[in-house]
C-alpha cells in the first residue's frame, strides 16, 4: 500500500522482501476466505482497537472500510458482506487480488527485490540486506519498514527487527500472541474423543467480558473465533496469575428457569447423556465438556440437582493454563510504541525512516480489523514518506 502511494506520487520505489515471492502472509490470511474489513459503523469499528484507537483513527479515517472495498473492486475483485458483517472479495481467495495488485504495481514502476532480508544499516547509513549472493547495500532517501509481527515466522515475519531497532534506541513493547489459542489440561478421554470438535452457539466469559460465537476443542486446549475475541483478556490474566478461568455458557439463549424446568423432567430409562441431549439440546462435545468438569470436581453430573446442573450448563468453568506459542498465533500484540512515531508514522529517532502495519504496538480481533489497520497505516506511512521526499521542493 505504501509503495502504491509513493509510486503514484512520483517516487522511485523498490520493495525488498525476505521471502522468494510477495505477499506470503497475505495469502495465508486468505486461506479460509480473505476477510478484508468489516461493515459495522466506523465508530464501532475504531473501538475494536482499544487503547491503540487514538493512534490509528486518523489513518483508518483516511482509508475507511468503504475506501478499501473500492480499492479492491478497482483491482477487478468485487466484494460482498457476509452475514456477520465481515467483508470479503467474491472470489474469497487472496491470490486473484494479489496478482492484480502486483500487476498494477509493476505498471506503476515499482521494483521488487526478493530474498533480501533487511538486517540494519551499514557504517555509511545504507540499508544492509542479507541475500543468497552475500550482503548487499542499498541507498534510499526514505525508508519504510513493514516487517510484521512475530506470528507465522516461516512466512517471513519473525520479529528479528526488534533487536535492530532497539539498538537504535527505539522503544518496543514486548511481542505477545494475539488472536491465539490457549492450553487446557484435558483428560486423555476427553482429548481423544473430542479433539477438533466445535462448540457452537456458545457464550464465553472472562471477568466482565463476554463474547458469543464458536470455539474448537484442540488436543492441547481451545481456540476459535470467540476465543480469539477474548484473547487479550485471557492472555493478560494468564500472564498475571499463571492461569485463568473461562466460563462457557452452552445454552446462552435459555434462561435459568427454563433450563431448570427442562432438567426437572423425568429421565425414564434413557442414559443421562441422552437425557441432556434431549432436554437441553446439548451436543455430544458440550455434554463431554460437562462430564470433564464434573469429573475434575469429583461430583458426577447425575448427582447434581436440576438447579445446579442448569447453573453449570451456562457457566462451565474451564481452567486455561497457558497461551499457545506466538508462532502459531494469528497476529501479535506489541511492537514499536506509538510515542516513537510522529503523526506521519516516521520514527522520531530515525528521520526519514517510517513504519507501518503489525510491527506497530496495536492489536485487534479477527473480523477484518487486522488487514484494515495494516492497509491504512501503510497508506498513511506512504504519504508521510512522500511528504518527507518532497519537503525541500
Amino acid at each position: 500500500m505504501a509503495a502504491e502511494v509513493l509510486a503514484a506520487g512520483g517516487a522511485d520505489v523498490t520493495v525488498y522482501d525476505a521471502m522468494p515471492s510477495a505477499g506470503r502472509k497475505f495469502l495465508m490470511a486468505g486461506r479460509g476466505g480473505l476477510n478484508l474489513t468489516h461493515s459495522e459503523p466506523l465508530t464501532d469499528f475504531l473501538a475494536r482497537y482499544r487503547e491503540a484507537m487514538p493512534h490509528l483513527s486518523a489513518a483508518i479515517g483516511a482509508l475507511p472500510p468503504s475506501a478499501l472495498r473500492a480499492w479492491c473492486e478497482a483491482l477487478g475483485q468485487p466484494t460482498f458482506t457476509g452475514s456477520s458483517g465481515r467483508v470479503f472479495p467474491k472470489a474469497m481467495k487472496a491470490s486473484p487480488l494479489l496478482r492484480a495488485w502486483l500487476r498494477r504495481l509493476d505498471e506503476a514502476g515499482v521494483q521488487f527485490a526478493f530474498r533480501h532480508r533487511w538486517i540494519g544499516w551499514d557504517e555509511g547509513g545504507g540499508l544492509l540486506f542479507a541475500t543468497p549472493d552475500g550482503p548487499r547495500v542499498a541507498d534510499a532517501e526514505a525508508t519504510l519498514l513493514a516487517l510484521g509481527g512475530a506470528s507465522w515466522p516461516r512466512l517471513g515475519s519473525d520479529g528479528a527487527w526488534t533487536v535492530t531497532l532497539a539498538e537504535k534506541g527505539v522503544a518496543i513493547a514486548p511481542m505477545r500472541p494475539a488472536n491465539s489459542g490457549f492450553t487446557v489440561a484435558w483428560s486423555d478421554v476427553f482429548r481423544d474423543r473430542f479433539e477438533g470438535q466445535p462448540l457452537k452457539g456458545i457464550a464465553l466469559t472472562i471477568g466482565a467480558h463476554t463474547v458469543r460465537g464458536e470455539a474448537v476443542v484442540t488436543r492441547n486446549g481451545i481456540e476459535g473465533g470467540a476465543i480469539y475475541a477474548l484473547s487479550a483478556e485471557l492472555r493478560d490474566a494468564v500472564h498475571a496469575k499463571g492461569a485463568a478461568t473461562l466460563h462457557v455458557a452452552l445454552r446462552p439463549d435459555l434462561g435459568r428457569q427454563e433450563l431448570v424446568t427442562r432438567l426437572s423432567a423425568p429421565k425414564g430409562k434413557q442414559s443421562f447423556s441422552n437425557f441432556l441431549r434431549k432436554a437441553a439440546q446439548l451436543s455430544p462435545v458440550g455434554i463431554g465438556l460437562l462430564q470433564e468438569i464434573a469429573a475434575a470436581s469429583g461430583r458426577p453430573l447425575a448427582s447434581l440437582a436440576p438447579a445446579e446442573l442448569a447453573d453449570l450448563i451456562n457457566a462451565v468453568p474451564v481452567q486455561v493454563a497457558g497461551v499457545a506459542p506466538i508462532a502459531r498465533a494469528i497476529s501479535t500484540a506489541g511492537g514499536i510504541t506509538f510515542d516513537e512515531l510522529d503523526e506521519h508514522f516516521m520514527l522520531r529517532r530515525l528521520p526519514g525512516t517510517f513504519a507501518a502495519g503489525e510491527m506497530l504496538d496495536w492489536e485487534a480481533p479477527t473480523g477484518g480489523y487486522l488487514l484494515q489497520a495494516s492497509f491504512a497505516t501503510g497508506v498513511a506511512a506512504g504519504k508521510g514518506a512522500l511528504k518527507w521526499l518532497t519537503r525541500k521542493s
